[in-house]
């Protein structure tokens, strides 16, 4: 898992190494924003499947170029029981492989790449999901 250290919907300071060797993979998903239909199913893909995810022995993240003050608002409003992060410069993004060129409208744009990245409890990359279900994100993970 790349190093990383940003903050959370809550402002608190969030690094990588919380999430390695604490006896859990970690699913990191990048999502483009918050609030935005494709972004939302999926968030709430992630939560209506929290419990099965947990039991499985799986943290859930989002990670999303949108502030922690949007992120705060964005879990409160749709009641989203993991943490979302702040990646505000998009180094984590960057460093990830989530961010670059995609299509949008015909044009081509720099952005965030929704891709789902999944780690085993040492922070060894498992797998990512490059086409991402939003609707069905997190029983991509359960299914495989």
């Amino acid at each position: 898992m790349p190093a990383f250290e940003v903050m959370d919907q809550d402002g608190k300071m969030v690094s990588s190494t919380e999430f390695i060797g604490n006896g859990r993979k970690t699913i990191i998903y990048f999502y483009p924003k918050d609030n935005t239909s494709g972004c939302t199913a999926e968030a709430c893909s992630f939560r209506d499947n929290y419990a099965k995810l947990t039991e499985a022995g799986y943290n859930v993240v989002g990670v999303s170029k949108d502030s922690s003050k949007s992120h705060s608002g964005f879990r409160a409003k749709y009641e989203l029981p993991f943490r979302l992060l702040s990646d505000t410069s998009t180094k984590m993004l960057q460093d990830f492989g989530a961010w670059g060129e995609k299509k949008m409208y015909g044009k081509t744009v720099l952005g965030t790449l929704r891709r789902t990245f999944i780690f085993n409890e040492d922070g060894l990359l498992e797998r990512i999901i490059e086409k991402v279900d939003t609707k069905n994100a997190a029983v991509q993970i359960l299914n495989a």
